[in-house]
């Protein structure tokens, strides 16, 4: 995946690669045809330094290795729901959440996996006595 700077002078080429689990990143003068300089990014995650995705199937792999490919391991809010309206037609809703969360961090709601946490459910009022009427035991 080439990124061009709008000028068009410099480009910057990404790959993954899914043996090393770590990003080749080139900056090149495209006008000279010149590497400048070639980044190599070791990745972090869970779902890769677990090796989870081991286990899964090899469609799932390739599904989740295309779309880090296309979006770099990030999604922002505006792209995510018609990605997710376009996963939903091809993967199943058991195997949803999983690719979500190796794609990019984040589950079917649209929330990064390690986002806020889920608002504690408020207490119950404390019952109070009705006068004349005795609670049962």
């Amino acid at each position: 995946m080439a990124l061009r700077h709008p000028d068009g002078e410099y480009a910057i080429t990404a790959m993954y690669s899914v043996p090393d689990d770590a990003w080749y990143l080139e900056l090149d003068q495209v006008a000279g045809q010149r590497n400048l300089v070639t980044a190599i990014v070791q990745v972090d995650g869970e779902i890769r330094t677990s090796r989870a995705w081991m286990r899964l199937r090899p469609e799932l792999v390739e599904i989740i290795h295309d779309l880090r490919q296309e979006y770099m391991g990030f999604i922002d809010d505006d792209a995510f729901p018609s990605v997710l309206a376009e996963l939903r037609a091809t993967v199943s809703e058991a195997d949803l959440p999983t690719v979500l969360k190796a794609a990019f961090g984040r589950g079917p709601d649209g929330n990064t996996m390690d986002g806020p946490p889920e608002p504690e459910p408020e207490p119950e009022p404390e019952r109070q006595p009705v006068a004349g009427r005795t609670e049962p035991p």
